[in-house]
């Protein structure tokens, strides 16, 4: 059984300037179809902010669509090639072993973006696996990516998830599943370093122009747009990075390989929100060494960066000499970019709107406390804001409440030292620090009961809580709480 071509009216209408490249950037082929397709998410606002008809999308057509039993007009599936650093360890050759990019479209803001099926099935970068996805991980990363969207993070997004009427192997029998996917593109530092593997000049010039072309257009008319490219990407991960540290986010794979040159936050892996702050934090079942632990995610990024500047030295400079050091120049702003984010979101976070020499030393001293008295990250800087005027109940978030009570009295005098009103400042301060996250005992709830019964409910409540962040919901009051004992999920998998 093949895919077979959709024809009808209301179908989209898809590109694929992607597959305009050389035939070294990817391989051609159909999804391989499933058994018995049934949509089980649909984002309707995301479906429309790309033009897409949501109504049709729920059709017969549409679903064989986001199953990959059925191709619209314009769609050209391939499986894009990709090396990358897993662990620390460099393989020449990964790619989409369970994905197919179907086709782009130009959405509601004129930005191009990706339509991905994953879980398609087996391409010639399987290595031997099955090329498809249990349904528990394509929940999570429906979950947390649209969760991230409504943070204001950069994210690719979830279009839908289908069940595929199929079982997949994995620790146990899974029912399977494919999740659609929307990024800006699926370019990955791993993109570089395929071709830079092989030597391949010509593929990384390619590449380059067409990831200036599609991403930087600015940088189009660069002297060096090799060199240019290095440095907007790394602009751009030092912020992402920023912004996932101030809200606990631990990605728990970041291989060079799901780390996506538009800067979007990509592959919901073993990723979590901490619950309890602690920096060395890890969640990654195979993260046995602590490498992506929570601390150590702005250290990784720059490891991750400095393996895209080793691909493109050849382009920067053919005195390689001369391009190690022009690179290496551009990797050192990472650190005061980063550092320039991390800092102002942190004064964000406890309401603060000037900067003053001791600030640094104040947040710092806020989180070793956090740290010590197993605070939950979440629920402490939420409810700072409830503090402002004299204790509140930030104090019970720690083991031992003193703690914060001799920090919340120098804190509440450097507050003192800004003429801002306590309601204005309230609502800034309610306005960065979440109520609500997808905490990992909720998202494994909804996983279990989707694959153990089929039970969808608590995934739907899951993420219509996660889609108003900011907001308090106080029917929903629960969800922002930390587990109890009994409910930690201190592991995830990666579900490959």
């Amino acid at each position: 059984m093949t895919a077979h071509q959709i024809v009808e009216a209301n179908a989209p209408r898809l590109e694929n300037t992607y597959a305009s490249l050389p035939g070294s950037f990817f391989q051609r082929l159909d999804a391989q179809p499933v058994s018995a397709p049934r949509l089980i998410a649909l984002n309707e606002p995301l479906a429309r902010e790309l033009g897409l008809d949501p109504h049709w999308l729920r059709s017969a057509e549409g679903v064989a669509m986001l199953a990959g039993n059925a191709f619209p007009p314009g769609a050209t599936p391939i499986a894009q090639a990709y090396a990358g650093h897993q662990f620390g360890g460099f393989s020449p050759q990964l790619g989409d072993g369970r994905a197919l990019l179907i086709g782009e479209v130009v959405d509601s803001n004129n930005l191009r973006r990706d339509i991905q099926l994953k879980g398609s099935g087996p391409t010639r970068f399987s290595r031997n696996g099955d090329g498809r996805a249990a349904l528990g991980p394509m929940l999570r990363e429906y979950i947390v990516s649209e969760a991230f969207a409504a943070l204001g993070i950069p994210t690719t997004r979830a279009l839908a998830v289908v069940s595929s009427g199929d079982t997949v192997y994995r620790e146990t029998a899974k029912p399977g599943a494919i999740l659609t996917r929307v990024a800006a593109s699926h370019i990955r530092v791993g993109t570089f370093q395929f071709f830079a593997a092989r030597g391949d000049i010509d593929g990384l010039k390619a590449l380059t122009s067409y990831a200036i072309s599609r991403h930087y257009p600015d940088l189009i008319s660069s002297d060096n747009q090799a060199l240019a490219l290095l440095a907007a990407v790394i602009e751009r991960q030092a912020s992402l990075i920023a912004r996932w540290m101030l809200v606990g986010f631990i990605h728990g794979v970041m291989n060079t390989d799901n780390m996506a040159i538009s800067g979007e936050t990509i592959d919901y892996g073993p990723c979590a929100f901490m619950d309890a702050y602690h920096p060395r934090t890890v969640f990654s079942s195979i993260d046995h060494q602590g490498r992506y632990a929570y601390a150590n995610q702005p250290g990784i990024a720059v490891w991750n960066l400095a393996r895209l500047a080793e691909a493109l030295l050849p382009l920067i400079d053919p005195d390689e000499n001369r391009a190690v050091e022009l690179a290496q120049a551009e990797l050192a702003k990472f650190q005061h970019s980063y550092e320039a984010a991390w800092h102002a979101g942190l004064r964000s976070k406890i309401g603060l709107v000037s900067s003053e020499d001791g600030d640094l030393k104040l947040i710092s001293d806020l989180l070793d406390a956090m740290a010590q008295n197993g605070a939950d990250f979440t629920q402490t800087f939420r409810s700072l804001a409830d503090d402002i005027d004299g204790p509140g109940a930030t104090r019970d978030q720690f083991i031992d409440p003193t703690a914060f009570d001799a920090w919340s009295l120098r804190w509440r005098e450097r507050l003192a030292r800004e003429p801002v009103d306590p309601a204005q400042r309230r609502a800034a301060m309610n306005a960065v620090n979440p109520r609500y996250i997808p905490r990992n005992h909720r998202v494994e709830q909804a996983i279990r009961a989707a694959e153990d019964h089929g039970d969808f409910s608590p995934f739907e409540t899951l993420v219509s809580v996660a889609a108003k962040p900011f907001d308090e919901q106080p029917e929903f009051a629960d969800y922002a709480n930390p587990p109890l004992n009994e409910e930690r999920v201190l592991q995830t998998f990666c579900g490959t």
